[in-house]
């Protein structure tokens, strides 16, 4: 009987940027481990032993992005909004080096405006908002996709903050969800595309305001997400400019393009 593959657990790095939390006792309150703790939290609800889900935040040495830790990573979720500045650059080009290579990348609400959001996408990210309280109902445009699975149509939000378009981004490679709001604005809220080898999904919802991130159906996209972010390449590689010659792809041929003797048929 063939072998059943034995499922890679997948390597989780939540990033929390743990600014509101420190400042804001109601945010504190909101979310006692942190934003990050509760994103954490609903991947491991969803994905149990799949994953390994760990969390690092701004104020960490390297801000918690280490070389050695990028490397041990399959994907990685980005929390920011109100300290995108205060990232180093060196740490901003060591995530991007790695997202070429193959690390998914999981981009959350404000961190639209990130600097690696930003970087990857080419563009100034900027959007419509609006902050007071609204209802946020989420469509999926795409129902085979595998982020969308088991999420409802529509996912209702009762209590978020607004975005809205213009939107400024690259046409997404795949457009998973819009929302559409109170005052009649729509936003392309689940959002996919390829760089290099790296796959990066946002998803807007998770305003610090609301306890979204407690949401179940919202814990399960995000849930979703980190599988489907996992590179299928067998290792970690930047796509490289190379020199080739014709023998590297037809052996038959040396690397003048002269056959070779008793290879090619006459």
């Amino acid at each position: 009987m063939p072998q059943t593959a034995v499922r890679k657990t997948i390597n989780v790095v939540v990033w929390g940027e743990n600014r509101h939390e420190q400042t804001d006792s109601s945010i504190a309150a909101r979310y006692p481990d942190g934003m990050h703790g509760a994103i954490k939290q609903g991947i491991e609800e969803y994905l149990g032993a799949g994953a390994s889900v760990s969390t690092v935040t701004l104020d960490d040495p390297e801000h918690g992005l280490a070389e050695e830790l990028l490397a041990a990573t399959d994907v990685l979720l980005w929390w920011g909004h109100a300290a995108h500045e205060e990232v180093d650059d060196e740490v901003v080009e060591r995530v991007h080096r790695h997202v070429l290579a193959g690390l998914g990348l999981i981009v959350l609400h404000s961190g639209h405006f990130s600097k690696i959001f930003k970087k990857l996408m080419g563009t100034s990210c900027s959007l419509r908002w609006r902050g007071e309280t609204d209802r946020e109902l989420i469509w999926t445009i795409d129902p085979t996709h595998p982020i969308s699975q088991g999420i409802p149509h529509p996912l209702i939000i009762d209590s978020q903050e607004m975005y809205g378009e213009f939107f400024d981004i690259p046409a997404p490679d795949e457009l998973v969800f819009i929302s559409s709001f109170g005052g009649g604005e729509v936003f392309r809220s689940g959002c996919t595309w390829k760089r290099g080898h790296g796959r990066i999904f946002f998803f807007s919802p998770g305003d610090q305001e609301y306890p979204v991130y407690f949401q179940p159906t919202i814990r399960r996209v995000i849930a979703n997400a980190v599988e489907w972010a996992v590179t299928s390449r067998p290792e970690r590689t930047s796509p490289q400019l190379s020199r080739v010659y014709l023998g590297e792809f037809f052996p038959e041929f040396d690397s003048g393009g002269n056959a070779i003797k008793g290879t090619v048929a006459r």
